[in-house]
């Protein structure tokens, strides 16, 4: 089979990640999303997607490294015990640390509370070719001061803001709440969703599922970026060539 006729990555995990990838072209509902979808597989069959995912990763984010052209910022979004921390390391078990930033947002110090609330997320922005991952982000802003209002007296801001951060994230295992977070989730997803920053909807009952889920979504948005390992120059071919002869000549002395 010729290389042109092969499919793509993207192609052979659609069924993976279509299903739960909302563009914000069509409406959004989250209750249409049950949590306990398997996509069809089962544990081992996953295990074995999920290896191939983490290999296909290491391998593009070496190029991604090597070209510095793009950066990748992926947002892990969810309640309490949804399964974030453990995704990220599993997804990224093998991927060379020195390639990939992770930051967890937890309350704000005193310091980040002097600057707006983008302000801490902003600044851990990933370099060009690095992969950067927001374990929560600035999309808390949008989720707990809609279910508790009241916090917003103790933020340090003008008296007709609406942003805070004065909150402690261990607080968001309210599952009296549960309904009003669900509803607020519905409504940052419909609004801020994109085709170039789309949202996926995970489900999340099943941790070997999600994290096919999310390993293949990642996968296919690296694949179209069309990675590719530097190439020399002329020039610098043929100093590699001097270089290479004088250590050659080194070792014979």
């Amino acid at each position: 089979m010729s290389k042109k006729s092969s499919p793509s990555l993207a192609a052979e995990l659609k069924p993976f990640v279509a299903p739960f990838r909302f563009d914000g072209s069509a409406k959004f509902q989250l209750k249409s999303h049950k949590t306990d979808e398997k996509g069809g597989l089962d544990k081992e069959k996953a295990e074995k997607i999920l290896e191939a995912n983490r290999k296909r990763l290491n391998d593009f984010q070496e190029k991604l490294y090597a070209q510095d052209r793009w950066s990748v910022l992926l947002i892990f979004q969810g309640m309490d015990a949804s399964g974030k921390d453990s995704a990220i390391k599993s997804i990224f078990e093998g991927v060379n640390p020195q390639g990939c930033d992770v930051h967890s947002f937890k309350q704000p110090t005193s310091h980040e509370l002097d600057h707006d609330f983008l302000w801490r997320s902003t600044i851990a922005l990933p370099q060009r070719g690095r992969i950067g991952i927001f374990n929560r982000s600035y999309y808390e802003e949008c989720l707990v001061t809609r279910v508790h209002p009241e916090i917003l007296g103790n933020e340090k801001i003008p008296p007709k803001a609406s942003k805070n951060w004065k909150f402690s994230m261990g607080d968001i295992t309210e599952r009296a709440l549960w309904t009003r977070y669900m509803a607020v989730y519905q409504d940052i997803v419909r609004h801020t969703s994109t085709a170039l920053a789309p949202w996926h909807v995970v489900p999340a009952d099943h941790k070997w599922f999600a994290r096919v889920v999310i390993g293949s979504a990642i996968v296919g948005a690296l694949e179209k970026l069309d990675l590719k390992f530097p190439r020399a120059d002329k020039a610098s071919l043929e100093e590699f060539k001097l270089v290479r002869k004088a250590l050659l000549n080194e070792d014979k002395g």
